[in-house]
């Protein structure tokens, strides 16, 4: 008995991760801050946890809407597939960003696929608890249509970008969206997702994002190793935009 005591003392028990609470993470979102306890609850009550490894489709264009989806981590790759196989990459989402709110209003389908990129972990709201809740409080109607709204920003802004800009100016653009203080003099960045996703968001092929890239390392405004991109100079880098 001592020495059974001894082995649990030096190797303890394995702790289970305390559960997520849904209610709490959903009361921290812009979209749900105003609400009180009572409706968090109610929401939290009609909404499920969703474990999405790597790879794990979580829809796929044509299929019925019965929600919204919250990531919790990971990220979560919205795309177009043509029946040749190519894929055309629309978002890339990750923590607390949230998608397909503009379906479930419409009640239609869906009309992208969405996977995860990485191991990660969503929320699923449902529709019919949002509808209550809208019955209830109008006010999360405009916190729902800024959402909407702020979303349709970014898409025009995208279609600016691929309309008006060279290729090169779009990955320049994408580089230094990745930096968090622009007035630094330098920064080392960590691609993050892989090129051929970067380069169908940015609505290039594989190939010629890859001959910007070099391009631009040849040029001595980025050096590359990898997903790793080193930019010794962000306001030169910013300038070769003009």
């Amino acid at each position: 008995m001592q020495l059974a005591n001894t082995v649990r003392s030096a190797y303890p028990m394995p702790r289970a991760n305390p559960p997520f609470k849904v209610a709490a993470f959903l009361s921290n979102l812009p979209l749900f801050r105003e609400l009180d306890r009572d409706e968090i609850s109610r929401i939290a009550a009609a909404t499920l946890q969703i474990d999405a490894p790597r790879g794990t489709v979580l829809f796929r264009r044509g299929d019925v809407c019965t929600g919204f989806h919250i990531v919790i981590y990971g990220q979560i790759k919205l795309a177009l597939h043509a029946e040749q196989g190519g894929e055309k990459v629309m978002e890339i989402l990750d923590k607390g960003q949230s998608f397909g709110e503009a379906v479930m209003f419409l009640e239609k389908p869906y009309m992208v696929t969405a996977e995860a990129l990485i191991d990660s972990k969503l929320l699923h709201v449902a529709r019919t608890a949002v509808f209550a809740e809208l019955d209830r409080d109008p006010q999360l109607a405009r916190r729902l249509l800024a959402s909407l709204s702020m979303r349709l920003h970014h898409l025009v802004r995208d279609l600016e970008s691929y309309t008006l800009h060279s290729g090169t100016q779009r990955v320049i653009g994408y580089l230094l969206g990745l930096v968090d203080d622009p007035d630094a003099g330098s920064v080392t960045l960590e691609l993050p997702v892989r090129k051929n996703i970067i380069s169908s968001r940015l609505n290039l092929t594989h190939e010629h994002f890859s001959r910007i890239l070099h391009g631009l390392d040849s040029a001595g405004l980025i050096s590359m190793h990898n997903q790793q991109i080193r930019i010794p100079d962000i306001a030169k880098l910013h300038a070769h935009t003009a």
